[in-house]
């Protein structure tokens, strides 16, 4: 199925749903449990932690930031408790499901790029923020109007089937995973040792391409970004650099294992190994990491190419006081859905 956006119509938020706001509950009054605790982030589904409180949303809506990581626009199917700086979006369509809801969360992520923390999503603003989505047609082919208005003011209806059957449409399978929670080995992480990162890997920087170098393909473009694994796009030159390394962001020192062949930007350290790593190894590197150098960097400091190679993280070590890559590589494996990480 083809997306001719030419023929979509622009739809007013406030006439698609009726919003409403989350609920501050401070992280000291936050109750471990299974219920959904939804934040203003812009990974794990929003999901910021899970808690005993009861839900204050219903599932089958959309949570949407607006505050934060602002714009973050996220289908969730459970019932939820938001915190105050996420509203929830309610369908006034009566057959609104996950397909809808998938379609529609990312559409209104395009429209993130107009608020920032300087310009917060308000309550207000949002209710009046215009969305494009495709429009309900008649057998003839000619734009069906809606008399009584219910969604538009010109009478356009969303074309709810199309955005139901082009989700369904998208050739996907549901990741499943033969691991059970309870066989994954203990961190016991105060046995672990500090190692330098430079004795085992070389650190390089990336090369930068100019956009007119360039046009869409299949190579990955690694970037100082936290989102997408690092990739900031897809395009069609030769890679620079061979896969199985670990690259970081010189914003915020962001690390990524990037198992295949990529390009880089001038912003993006690349950690080449000088031993035999495996996928596991570098994914377990790259999480340790983001969890020890993240919070010691921002745009005020950059962490250059002269800052990775005077990197420290703590790893587990084997009986002769080395990196235990052998635990590492175990440890990812028996990991929910580790099966599925091709070695």
């Amino acid at each position: 199925m083809n997306l001719n956006v030419s023929d979509w119509k622009r739809f007013i938020l406030g006439r698609l749903f009726d919003i409403k706001k989350g609920k501050r509950l401070t992280s000291e009054d936050q109750e471990d449990g299974d219920n959904l605790y939804i934040g203003a982030i812009d990974s794990n589904n929003g999901v910021a932690n899970h808690i005993s409180q009861t839900p204050i949303h219903k599932g089958n809506t959309i949570s949407l930031s607006y505050n934060g990581s602002v714009g973050e626009a996220i289908y969730q199917p459970e019932p939820y408790w938001a915190t105050d700086d996420v509203n929830a979006l309610y369908s006034k369509y009566e057959g609104f499901n996950e397909p809808i809801g998938l379609f529609i969360a990312a559409t209104i992520r395009q429209e993130k790029y107009r608020f920032s923390y300087g310009r917060k999503w308000t309550l207000d603003n949002m209710n009046i923020t215009e969305i494009c989505l495709p429009v309900k047609h008649n057998a003839d082919g000619s734009i069906f109007f809606d008399e009584t208005k219910k969604y538009s003011d010109d009478g356009y209806v969303p074309d709810w089937q199309f955005m139901e059957d082009y989700i369904k449409s998208l050739h996907h399978k549901p990741l499943t995973t033969k691991n059970k929670s309870g066989q994954v080995p203990d961190l016991n992480v105060q046995d672990w040792k500090e190692f330098s990162l430079y004795d085992y890997f070389d650190v390089i920087p990336g090369k930068y391409h100019y956009p007119e170098e360039y046009e869409e393909g299949t190579t990955p473009y690694y970037s100082a970004s936290n989102e997408n694994n690092g990739i900031g796009s897809y395009i069609d030159l030769e890679a620079d650099f061979e896969g199985n390394k670990v690259v970081t962001g010189k914003v915020g020192c962001t690390a990524f294992y990037a198992p295949e062949a990529f390009c880089a930007t001038s912003d993006v350290n690349i950690f080449c190994p000088r031993f035999n790593m495996s996928p596991y190894v570098g994914l377990f590197v790259a999480t340790v990491v983001n969890y020890s150098e993240n919070y010691k960097w921002a745009y005020g400091r950059q962490c250059r190419v002269g800052n990775s190679k005077r990197i420290k993280i703590k790893l587990p070590v084997d009986a002769n006081g080395n990196p235990d890559w052998q635990f590492m590589e175990d440890y990812i494996k028996a990991l929910p859905y580790g099966d599925r990480v091709e070695g």
